[in-house]
Order: C-alpha cells, then sequence, then structure tokens
C-alpha cells in the first residue's frame, strides 16, 4: 500500500514476512548505482534502554548529522536499515515508528544531510522473518526497490549482526563503529568472528571521511 504523510514523503506497507519502508520522495531508480547502508540505533542516533519510543528519545549522536550532509552530494544511495522489535513486543506501533523516522528524516534534511530510505524491520527475535538482520532481507529488498547494486555498495553499523547482513547481502566493504554497541561487539569479534574481514572506524563521521577520501583516490 502506498500513500503519503503530511510532509509528502510515500509510505508503503509491505507484507507482514517482509520489511517496512519509508521512502523519501526524491529518490532516484532510474538508473542502477551503489549503496551505503546504516544501521540507525547506535550508528545515527543513539541507543536507547529499552528502545527509542519517541522523538523524546532521539539522541542524535555526535557528527552523524555532518556525515550525512557529506554524503548528500554523492553518488551512493543513502539506506538505512534497522531492526525495531519494539513494534512485534507491542512497545510502539508502526505508526509511530513511522512519525519518529519522518522527524528523524526531515531534521537530518534541514541540517543539509540525505537519506534517501529507511527500511524497518517490526518483528521480534524467532519470528522467522526474512528481514530481521542478520539475514539479508531489510538489504535485498532495498536493491530490489532502488535498483542498488549490491557489490559496490557498503554497510556501516554498530553490531556483529549489521556486519552479517551486509556480508550474506553480497557486500564487499563492511565497517562497524565504536559508537553504540560497537566496542563491545568488537571484543566478541575478536574470539567469535568467522565472517569476512571488516573495517573499524570511531563514528559515522569518521567512516564517512575514509570513504570519501577512498572515492576521491580511486578516482585519480
Amino acid at each position: 500500500m502506498l500513500r503519503k504523510t503530511p510532509h509528502q514523503f510515500p509510505i508503503v506497507d509491505l507484507p507482514r514476512k517482509a520489511s517496512y519502508l519509508d521512502i523519501s520522495q526524491n529518490i532516484s531508480t532510474q538508473k542502477t548505482r551503489p549503496a551505503i547502508f546504516l544501521d540507525r540505533d547506535g550508528v545515527i542516533i543513539a541507543n536507547r534502554a529499552p528502545y527509542v519510543l519517541s522523538w523524546t528519545d532521539v539522541e542524535v549522536l555526535p557528527g552523524s548529522l555532518e556525515a550525512l550532509s557529506r554524503l548528500a552530494l554523492a553518488h551512493w544511495a543513502v539506506v538505512v536499515v534497522t531492526n525495531q522489535a519494539c513494534i512485534g513486543k507491542g512497545l510502539l506501533s508502526i505508526q509511530e515508528a513511522r512519525k519518529i523516522n519522518q522527524r528523524l528524516l526531515e531534521h537530518i534534511t534541514a541540517c543539509g544531510g540525505r537519506v534517501d530510505a529507511i527500511y524497518m524491520c517490526p518483528h521480534i527475535p524467532g519470528e522467522q522473518c526474512i528481514c530481521r538482520k542478520p539475514k539479508p532481507g531489510l538489504l535485498l529488498q532495498a536493491a530490489k526497490d532502488l535498483h542498488l547494486e549490491l557489490k559496490s555498495s557498503i554497510l556501516i553499523g554498530d553490531a556483529l549482526s549489521d556486519l552479517q547482513a551486509g556480508w550474506k547481502a553480497g557486500l564487499h566493504r563492511l565497517i562497524l563503529v565504536r559508537t553504540g554497541r560497537g566496542r563491545d561487539q568488537l571484543q566478541q569479534a575478536a574470539r567469535a568472528w568467522k565472517g569476512p574481514d571488516f573495517i573499524v572506524h570511531e563514528n559515522l563521521l569518521t567512516a564517512v571521511r575514509w570513504l570519501l577520501l577512498s572515492q576521491v583516490s580511486n578516482d585519480r
């Protein structure tokens, strides 16, 4: 079902076994391009215990808005992929979650940044959905909807489950940031990670700076 909110961001409700999408009206799907996939909580905004349940719970992490403004003119699509089990647990409705995402998008845009789409899994662990990270469903659905080239895409997350989702979707560049759960997850990776190599950055801004510098070097 496709409908518009008062702020004119189209909303798509996908089937129960699929992901849920908030997508900005400015995304272009006419040409295949790579994406930067970002986790939301722990990468763009701070994690909250137990969950981010209202706009008053939203704390944008230092450097995140600058990072998204630097990506605004980059060639990558910017896609947020987030697990929100608080919906499946009955702590937050999809409508309430949508309002938080819409307001976050508007705040990012007002600060000069860009997020093209938000894909959200509302299911609880163990529900056997196809979209909850570490499953790759959110990324695969985004690639289908937005004509994204996954092999050239990048994932930035604060959890090993983020990296696993990117790996399973066929991404070759995976970045773990130390914000959110990142520091604890890095220690866990040292003990038990069996996936591909990944890069570690302090936060989203340092990761984006590195990516943009790498892109300039590759273009020379």
